[in-house]
């Protein structure tokens, strides 16, 4: 690795600290040799900047991973530069801290826009007790990114971060009114998608408490995801009863407890496979999960 550690250094006294997706473009070596070169150099340091959190991927034993995968963080949240020069490493992070931050904050003001729209278009008849938008994902810990990649249906591509929302009105909401407001949000959903101004992809799921009750369960990992989802939610728009009733549900399950214990889990598997690829690399094809993740679309298939 001594020849990829010469292009880096070179690189960073030319450009100054650069993320890992600079790095990359700018010297053209694979994703892997550059991540296991900056890792082990004793002339470069990482900065890390923002948050890890729990995922679940069903190729891990024991379905706990965290989030952003290695090979994500990496690129996207990681800053290297050169042992010699950390004032400007730090101030380099600090900044890519802050684009995130915005990014973050402009991905949820559109969401919170998304919700607005869908409930203007019932007028009055909207029952706005009974409806509550909750966003998920990398928006609520202000992990989100612009990045370009592609939309999994259509493999259009959308900018960054995709805005995950579950939707979960009352029992007792007319089943008219459930199909009507699936249609609204899908509409909104593609309005964003296609319009060249926004270009921004939705995920989405609509259902009832008795639904969370279920999921509350546990039992299934199409479940577990669900309440997962659940948990790190936060208010988007609509009836903070529901958004409660929600919560409570999964506290009262004990899900909360279980979901502690699979972040440990995740934090040790990120530990072994950060070491095991660091010792290695990946040793077979079927192995390279440890570096990248799965697509967490369970609950909105």
């Amino acid at each position: 690795m001594k020849k990829a550690e010469s292009q880096i250094v070179r690189l960073l006294r030319t450009k100054g600290p650069s993320t890992g997706f600079e790095i990359k473009n700018g010297t053209g070596l694979d994703n892997l040799l550059a991540w296991r070169t900056c890792k082990t150099s004793e002339k470069l340091q990482l900065e890390r900047v923002g948050t890890r959190y729990l995922r679940l991927d069903r190729r891990v034993d024991g379905f706990a991973r965290l989030s952003p995968s290695i090979l994500r963080e990496f690129l996207t949240y990681t800053v290297v530069g050169l042992k010699s020069d950390q004032e400007s490493l730090h101030a380099r992070a600090a900044d890519i801290r802050d684009q995130i931050e915005e990014i973050s904050r402009l991905k949820l003001e559109l969401a919170r826009r998304m919700a607005a729209a869908v409930a203007e278009k019932f007028g009055d008849a909207y029952p706005r007790d009974q409806v509550a938008f909750i966003l998920a994902g990398d928006i609520v810990y202000n992990m989100a990114h612009d990045v370009p990649r592609p939309e999994r249906s259509t493999g259009k591509m959308v900018r960054g971060s995709d805005i995950d929302l579950v939707v979960i009105v009352g029992d007792e909401v007319p089943e008219a009114f459930f199909t009507t407001l699936d249609d609204y949000i899908y509409r909104e959903k593609y309005t964003m998608l296609v319009s060249p101004s926004i270009n921004e992809e939705a995920d989405y799921i609509v259902k009832r408490l008795g639904r969370v009750r279920e999921q509350a369960l546990f039992d299934t990992f199409k479940h577990m995801v669900a309440c997962k989802i659940l948990d790190e939610g936060i208010l988007l728009h609509g009836s903070e009863g529901i958004f409660h009733s929600a919560k409570s549900i999964l506290a009262d399950a004990g899900v909360l407890e279980k979901l502690a214990e699979l972040e440990q889990v995740a934090e040790v598997f990120r530990r072994n496979a950060e070491a095991s690829l660091l010792k290695d690399g990946p040793k077979t094809h079927e192995s390279e999960y440890l570096f990248y993740s799965a697509e967490e679309s369970e609950e909105f298939e």
